[in-house]
């Protein structure tokens, strides 16, 4: 597909994700609204997958490990085919198989439940791995957050796919500089953390994780080693009062403000 499916996608999903959150009276948004790009450009451009057969063995495997921003993956996946788009309407009801976090169970075309941080670039090495072992030719591609990348699981990750060469995974850094309280650098710096990357033997690319073509190039390079994209996004990205204000990280919109970031989000 072109960069205009990717951007329509995009379009979609960010609407979709802003009416979910408001209609569950559930978080996140600003943290979904950062990776949305990211998201388009790996369901409408990149990845491999059959949505009517989701566990089609030469799939593509994609992991969100920011699991908080799972919002995105349902919308991305309903418009991608994996299920109606009017099962949207059920997350974070009661009873519901879309739970805030991001769950596999019963949920076509999620490989992982993620939202404890931390784990799924550990759980993708083992896939990529696995990959190698049995001379697969899928992809794997993990979604992280900077915040996370405070956990030590990740950094064990990084060395553990770098010794074993594992360059069929990718992972992309969400790198919107926040987390849930303060910035990354005040919490704990990971600056500088593209020479970080690069010491751990890992090819790093740094791109705008808003420019869908930036993306695409970034994630169809091939290389010999494993990859990390930083994408360097706005938190809460095209909602004015959200861009860069860490308390959408788990304020809900809601009456005034839900319309008026309905009505910015639209103009895009």
């Amino acid at each position: 597909m072109d960069i205009l499916n990717s951007i329509e996608l995009a379009q979609k999903v960010r609407l979709h994700a802003l009416k979910m959150v408001n209609r569950g009276g559930s978080s996140h948004i600003a943290s979904v609204l950062s990776t949305v790009d990211i998201l388009a450009v790996l369901y409408a451009r990149v990845m491999n997958y059959k949505s009517k057969e989701p566990k089609w063995i030469k799939r593509d495997r994609f992991i969100l490990s920011k699991g908080h921003a799972g919002v995105g993956v349902y919308a991305v996946l309903a418009e991608s085919g994996f299920f109606n788009v009017a099962d949207l309407d059920n997350h974070y009801q009661d009873g519901s198989i879309f739970s805030g976090h991001v769950s596999h169970k019963g949920i076509p075309g999620v490989e992982l439940s993620t939202g404890s941080l931390g784990h799924g670039l550990s759980v993708g090495s083992g896939m990529a791995l696995a990959a190698k072992i049995d001379k697969k030719k899928h992809r794997v591609i993990v979604l992280m957050s900077d915040g996370e990348l405070d956990e030590g699981s990740n950094w064990e990750a990084l060395m553990f796919s770098s010794h074993h060469c594992l360059n069929n995974l990718t992972a992309i850094i969400d790198r919107n500089g926040l987390q849930s309280i303060k910035t990354t650098e005040e919490t704990l710096a990971l600056e500088p953390l593209a020479e970080k990357l690069n010491a751990f033997g890992w090819h790093v690319i740094e791109v705008d994780g808003h420019n869908h073509e930036g993306l695409f190039n970034a994630i169809t390079l091939a290389v010999d080693k494993p990859k990390v994209i930083i994408a360097n996004t706005i938190k809460g990205k095209g909602v004015s009062f959200m861009e860069d204000n860490n308390k959408w990280h788990y304020q809900t919109p809601k009456d005034d403000l839900f319309e008026k970031a309905i009505k910015e989000l639209e103009d895009i």
